[in-house]
């Protein structure tokens, strides 16, 4: 089933919950929508699947228009983030429970049960009470009572936030199998950009009730569309560093109090920068800054904390009051309070504009010269 979204708005009162959404989910996709708690990702679900009703816009199931068709008829299966199952009803029962409601006849319920339960892997627990099962298990009989019902479409709305960290995981691989064996359309809300990040094919980032940004996992890590983007997808976020940026004949300079950068001016900057003088943000991930050898191309600062990520170390620095961190490998000895060097990778930086945060410019469009000292000023702490 492809879904489109097309100018939808919902207001609660004189709450925007979701601001003119436009998007489309390809038959067969696994399309996410993440965001931060608030931000109207799970409003929209309830809107695909009728459980709202917008306030403008329409919502297209195969190129039909579903605005007003009831629920129960649109053909697409709802997993919750509570999971809602029947407690006093065997696995068995709360699989073949929506298939009863439809008056199905037992032989095929108890088919489509036991096919179900066995792609699930629960044929063993089709007798046990959910109250008996681990969350995992509990999971999956969710999940299954979706399923059963053979729809075109499932929407999942966070449905892996109360598992421990072991059990996501595990989740995570059961999904991507289940829709890599099913083929089926699935949009899947979540907050954790790690669960987006490895299960969708397309990702649609969202804020303040807007969509921000829509694109593959790569796409938006490699070229966020602003600085809300590039600070939400990437775990540590990306630096973002306020600058302000002077486009000369050749050269783009990007001043802070600490230091000075010079970059060649691309034709989308040159565009964008009219005046004289810019207020801009300059945004760098933790894994494209290093740990410099000497002073040439480096900005000197101070080790504040380390954190320790198994071959990898998350550590933070400050360089006379600016706040960054840096990912480095683990066999790179870094003590507290320890004075460094850091130096960007040239071929990994981004603009971004001041107050819209829209981005300017990025990756390969912005090079710091090899040559061209990166450091004009910067005293050393301590």
């Amino acid at each position: 089933m492809a879904i489109r979204v097309e100018g939808v708005t919902k207001r609660f009162r004189d709450m925007t919950a979701v601001d003119n959404a436009d998007f489309a989910v390809g038959d067969g996709e696994f399309f996410a929508l993440l965001g931060p708690s608030g931000c109207g990702k799970s409003t929209l679900l309830q809107l695909i699947v009728g459980l709202e009703h917008p306030d403008e816009g329409d919502i297209y199931a195969d190129g039909q228009c579903i605005t007003d068709t009831f629920p129960g008829d649109r053909d697409i299966a709802m997993v919750f983030q509570n999971l809602a199952l029947y407690p006093d009803r065997t696995v068995h029962g709360n699989l073949a429970f929506p298939l009863k409601q439809s008056k199905m006849p037992k032989a095929e319920i108890a088919k489509r049960v036991e096919e179900t339960a066995s792609s699930l892997r629960i044929a063993h627990l089709l007798e046990r009470k959910p109250g008996t099962l681990s969350g995992g298990e509990r999971q999956r009989v969710a999940l299954g009572r979706a399923m059963v019902r053979h729809p075109h479409a499932y929407l999942l709305d966070e449905p892996l936030s109360a598992l421990d960290a072991l059990l996501r995981l595990e989740m995570r691989a059961e999904l991507k199998r289940l829709h890599r064996e099913i083929g089926l359309t699935m949009v899947y809300v979540t907050h954790d950009q790690v669960e987006a990040m490895s299960l969708a094919d397309r990702i649609a980032v969202m804020n303040g009730g807007k969509i921000q940004q829509i694109g593959s996992p790569a796409e938006i890590y490699n070229h966020p569309a602003n600085d809300f983007v590039a600070s939400f997808i990437g775990s540590p976020p990306m630096n973002l560093i306020p600058v302000r940026a002077t486009v000369g004949e050749t050269s783009l300079q990007l001043r802070h109090e600490r230091f000075t950068l010079h970059a060649p001016a691309g034709e989308d900057v040159r565009r964008i920068i009219t005046e004289a003088d810019a207020d801009c943000v300059l945004g760098v991930r933790p894994e494209h800054i290093a740990l410099a050898d000497s002073g040439r191309n480096a900005i000197a600062a101070r080790v504040s904390a380390i954190e320790l990520l198994g071959s990898e170390t998350v550590v933070d620095v400050r360089a006379e009051g600016l706040g960054m961190r840096a990912l480095v490998p683990r066999a790179l000895a870094v003590k507290r309070d320890e004075n460094v060097l850091l130096s960007f990778d040239v071929n990994h930086l981004h603009l971004f504009a001041d107050g819209s945060g829209t981005r300017m410019s990025g990756g390969s469009e912005i090079v710091i010269e090899s040559q061209v000292d990166i450091l004009d000023a910067c005293k050393q702490e301590g």
